[in-house]
């Protein structure tokens, strides 16, 4: 995912040699179904979620390679404790780092001057 219009940031650094990511709306949505293929019950759901979504949060910071190539992946390679503390660091920091309706008019305007898609001559429809 390129750098969230909104966030301030859209990754932070553990003290592991690993980065966990904000994710786009399509990979939250991928994470679920793939978690929804995992788990075989109820009871498994969370915990397959949180698997699926480090999958796709979860990269090496020198690279941004990902360090597991799947939920399944990551539910074979890390406790149920470390999947809990990861998943919980990510939505900590994905709350953080989502500015929700405290922008104030000239943050918003200046977000929507941003993220306006300019025409196929390069001009934004000021010209």
């Amino acid at each position: 995912m390129t750098l969230s219009i909104l966030a301030q940031r859209d990754r932070i650094t553990l003290d592991n040699g690993m980065d966990l990511r904000l994710l786009s709306a399509l990979e939250v949505l991928q994470a679920r179904r793939e978690a929804g293929e995992l788990a075989r019950s109820d009871r498994e759901r969370a915990l397959c979620s949180n698997a699926c979504l480090l999958a796709r949060a979860l990269e090496r910071t020198g690279d941004h390679s990902p360090v597991f190539d799947s939920g399944e992946a990551v539910l074979a390679g890390l406790t149920v404790e470390e999947i809990g503390a990861l998943a919980a660091r990510w939505s900590a920091f994905r709350k953080e780092a989502d500015p929700g309706l405290t922008l104030d008019r000239e943050e918003l305007e200046n977000v929507k001057k941003n993220s306006a898609p300019t025409g196929a001559d390069g001009c934004g429809g000021g010209c």
